[in-house]
């Protein structure tokens, strides 16, 4: 059988056992196996778990489960409610200033906490019910959060970026430098589009308001002391401490990146402990707990997708399927938008981890032999994954906001989304045509020695 039949019937065996229902670590293991079985001599599959264990030995891959630690400790106690009330009270004479406070708080706590889910859940659970309570609509509030959760997997410390260093063999510390350019821009957009969208519900509410109807919450004004504004510093100034030490130790080269999880962790603890009373064995269980369960399940894919790697480039399918695309002599403009368009179509029903691992000995090749920067690349890639989040059908934070406001029909939940799933749209045209948005700060403070 040839190469690319070899490679249909794969990427078809990978389809359907995704489309069955199989959680995706063991479809992809599944599908590796059978391949193998089929395909490969009978002793490779003794060589399986050695296999498996060689490709996730990357000390790289150890900081997933300490970062994992340091967002569930943070994510667990009051400190995404505190940052958010912090937020909200500083800005609130800003036009739309609720609204920009969520999307500022899901910045910060999405840089500390490393994860979109727990940025959805931890900033949403406190942000929707205040927005609704002020007037904003159902479906603006919860596009606000869902898109501001996105931000978890872009801005540093990002599961997905240390994926993706460890598939592209890129350094990690660029990558992560690489994302805050982009991962500001996108908050600005953010912002941006809350203060459009709430100027646009002010009118339309005060025309109601004249025209004799009900006064809409949203008219009203929230007014701060200074010394009320201070007093929400304390609870949130040691958890900024803390990203800004871990971003000094790690861009300063004190240490290294699973050092680095590894004192985060710690820190986040002590800092719950101390701030919280999260101390106890029945409040830091739960905390530990969700990290075991979270990094197995995440290792447990890591582990298959690079298993199914391995059996595709064993097979020579990844080579072929680079080598193909090469030879059509696209121009590197049109590759790129049929790359993006295939991640976005896998992000329909793959979350960005398979993405990276199983499209990354395919797609790379061919884009650096066209030119590109795969750091940059890294970046928009993540940009093009986080759209994947929030469009359905398998949006992973339309469905954490379902979950934490259910009275929230899921058709309002997508229609708030898709406007922030156009701007991040925009900021991947933006990073296109200036690429230094990205490359500007690693280039500065992390100069490739390539």
């Amino acid at each position: 059988m040839s190469t690319a039949a070899i490679g249909f019937l794969y990427a078809g065996a990978t389809l359907g056992a995704m489309l069955s229902g199989i959680p995706i670590a063991f479809a992809l293991g599944f599908v590796a196996l059978a391949f193998m079985f089929v395909f490969m001599p009978a002793a490779s599959l003794d060589t399986v778990t050695q296999n498996v264990y060689e490709e996730m030995a990357s000390i790289t891959l150890l900081s997933i489960p300490l970062f994992i630690l340091k967002g569930a400790a943070i994510g667990r106690s009051k400190a995404g409610q505190d940052l958010y009330s912090a937020m909200h009270a500083w800005m609130q004479r800003i036009p739309g200033g609720l609204g920009i406070a969520n999307v500022f708080a899901c910045a910060l706590f999405a840089a500390m906490a490393g994860s979109s889910p727990a940025t959805c859940s931890a900033i949403g659970s406190a942000g929707i019910p205040e927005m609704r309570k002020r007037g904003y609509s159902p479906g603006f509030a919860a596009g606000i959060i869902a898109a501001g959760g996105t931000l978890g997997i872009l801005l540093p410390p990002s599961i997905t970026m240390i994926l993706y260093a460890v598939a592209a063999e890129q350094s990690l510390g660029r990558l992560f430098l690489a994302g805050i350019g982009p991962g500001l821009l996108l908050v600005a957009l953010f912002s941006g589009w809350a203060m459009i969208r709430f100027r646009s519900e002010y009118a339309a509410a005060k025309r109601v308001y004249e025209a004799g109807g009900a006064r809409s919450p949203i008219l009203a004004e929230d007014r701060y002391s200074m010394s009320q504004r201070f007093s929400t510093l304390p609870r949130v100034l040691p958890f900024v401490v803390l990203l800004t030490g871990v971003m000094v130790a790690l861009y300063g080269g004190y240490a290294t990146p699973s050092e680095t999880a590894g004192l985060g962790g710690l820190l986040a603890l002590g800092l719950i402990a101390l701030i919280y009373g999260v101390w106890r064995a029945k409040d830091v269980g739960p905390i530990l707990t969700a990290t075991l369960r979270e990094s197995t399940m995440l290792m447990l894919i890591i582990g298959m997708s690079l298993l199914y790697a391995y059996v595709m480039s064993y097979l020579h399918i990844s080579q072929s399927a680079a080598s193909a695309i090469v030879a059509m002599q696209l121009s590197p403009w049109v590759l790129l938008v049929m790359i993006l368009a295939l991640v976005i179509a896998l992000g329909f029903f793959l979350p960005p981890v398979s993405i990276i691992l199983m499209t990354a000995p395919i797609i790379l090749p061919p884009l650096k032999a066209a030119g590109f920067d795969l750091v940059w690349f890294g970046v928009v890639m993540t940009i093009t994954m986080e759209m994947g989040l929030i469009h359905p059908p398998v949006g992973l934070n339309i469905f954490v906001i379902k979950n934490i406001a259910p009275d929230i029909p899921l058709s309002d939940i997508i229609w708030g989304t898709l406007p922030f799933v156009i701007l991040m749209a925009v900021a991947i045209t933006l990073l296109c045509l200036v690429p230094g948005i990205a490359l500007w700060l690693p280039d500065v403070l992390l100069p490739s020695t390539r």
